[in-house]
């Protein structure tokens, strides 16, 4: 019969902590990365070619904690909801988040309001198709 190899003495599992559950630490710094993303991409196209002022940098740094305070919440209050809330919620903060950087370019609101509707909707719906075929 084959049996296990013998370990050597004192070299044993640890039977506690292995199995530490790190999904929300890293979830807040995926939401602190795209969050600083998010705010030094408003904060270019806030500057558009001028110095930068420490009114530029302010509003980077606010547009950014929101990005990561909102992003951060739907991870973390996400899976409470039905599948269909929580791909609508991920659609509705791309679709926002995606046409406010839009609208900082002087396009139209009309314009800002359909580019942020289609990434909503591809957000969601691709959401949708993640949250339904990996259905617990």
């Amino acid at each position: 019969m084959a049996h296990a190899a013998p370990t050597m003495y004192g070299r044993q599992r640890p039977t506690t902590s292995v199995n530490v559950d790190h999904s929300s630490r890293n979830a807040l710094i995926r939401a602190l990365l795209l969050g600083l993303v998010y705010g030094v991409w408003a904060a270019q196209i806030e500057r558009d070619t001028a110095a930068v002022t420490v009114g530029n940098v302010f509003f980077g740094i606010l547009c950014g904690v929101l990005f990561a305070a909102v992003m951060f919440a739907l991870h973390e209050f996400g899976p409470r909801l039905m599948r269909e809330l929580h791909a609508t919620a991920y659609g509705v903060f791309a679709g926002v988040a995606v046409g406010y950087l839009h609208s900082l370019t002087n396009s139209s609101v009309l314009r800002s309001t359909t580019v942020g509707l289609f990434v909503g909707v591809g957000v969601g719906l691709a959401a949708f198709y993640r949250y339904y075929t990996r259905e617990d």
